[in-house]
């Protein structure tokens, strides 16, 4: 645990390598805010999606190579970049990793950058510092996970917020109006996210359900269902969800301002499912094999439904629904 040797003087800057998944993002941003408060200068280095997720920040958030090669040369090029702007640190830290890959740490340590992170895959000999990773079931929730390595950096042994404080910019509160106006639609929507990336620990994380539960959404309720279909998803949207507005191609920023205008969110095990409890909607999270201590959304608003071995039924969801909307 931090021991109030702070390892980065207050307002250096530091390069941030993020994860590649959106909910593990949505994750990170505790420990980001917490670093912003101290005065730390962040480029943020991601996925192409990433600047967009984070855009109500106001960070910078530079997208990162396709190849091994391309990633090393631009690490180097943001780190001389920023070398002038009271650069490193008595101990000479000047990054954070986040990702668990060894690949992430060799490629911040080819471009001359001095990371942090937890070790594994022979990470602890590519980074400046390093600490081992928690094991699951013992590590607590995944932001707990990313938080206690915020803190180890600043020397400083703090809870994590019961919420996490989500920004959303003008630019896609905007869009998100032209949307709804677009598409006749006022606050008070139900949003629906059938879909899921990867699986967990070799299961499928999608609810098997999820179609017949929207079927009975629409013959009980008159508030219109929204799914916005991330790319690849589309078709699934139309064929298997008639009758409900499928907004394509709406990048994630736009859809964190349409989850603000939701009566409810109902998720599988994914980013958006995060994302939506990040900006405070109510969101019933329908889990199967995902263990919701360590990999759950997070906050207040959250109300999970799982039996596993065996997935929810159509009922116990919408019974949770109910009673998760907001007036």
């Amino acid at each position: 645990m931090p021991n109030g040797d702070a390892m980065l003087e207050s307002g250096r800057p530091i390069i941030v390598r993020l994860r590649n998944w959106v909910g593990d993002v949505v994750l990170s941003t505790p420990v980001l805010l917490r670093l912003h408060a101290q005065g730390h200068a962040l480029t943020l280095v991601g996925k192409g999606w990433a600047g967009d997720l984070l855009d109500g920040f106001g960070w910078p958030v530079l997208r990162l190579g396709a190849t091994h090669g391309e990633r090393v040369a631009q690490l180097a090029q943001w780190r001389r970049e920023v070398a002038h702007e009271r650069w490193g640190s008595p101990r000479g830290v000047n990054a954070i990793s986040f990702p668990y890959s060894a690949s992430s740490a060799l490629e911040m340590r080819l471009a001359g950058l001095k990371a942090i992170g937890y070790d594994g895959e022979g990470r602890a000999m590519l980074l400046h510092r390093s600490w081992p990773r928690p094991r699951l079931g013992q590590a607590g929730h995944e932001l707990e996970v990313y938080w206690r390595l915020g803190q180890r950096l600043l020397g400083t042994d703090e809870a994590p917020p019961a919420a996490l404080q989500w920004r959303v910019s003008a630019l896609h509160e905007a869009r998100a109006q032209a949307l709804m106006q677009a598409h006749g639609l006022a606050p008070g929507f139900m949003m629906l996210c059938p879909f899921a990336g990867g699986t967990f620990e070799g299961q499928d994380k999608r609810w098997p359900d999820f179609e017949a539960f929207a079927r009975t959404a629409q013959a009980r309720t008159t508030r219109p269902l929204v799914l916005c279909p991330g790319p690849g998803e589309e078709a699934d949207a139309a064929r298997g969800y008639p009758g409900a507005v499928v907004l394509p191609r709406v990048d994630l920023g736009t859809c964190a301002a349409l989850m603000r205008q939701a009566a409810v969110m109902v998720s599988n095990d994914t980013g958006p499912g995060h994302l939506a409890a990040a900006v405070g909607a109510p969101l019933v999270s329908v889990l199967g094999p995902t263990e919701p201590g360590h990999w759950g959304a997070w906050g207040p608003t959250v109300s999970v439904v799982r039996h596993w071995p065996r997935w929810p039924t159509v009922e116990e969801v919408w019974a949770a629904t109910n009673a998760a909307i907001r007036p």
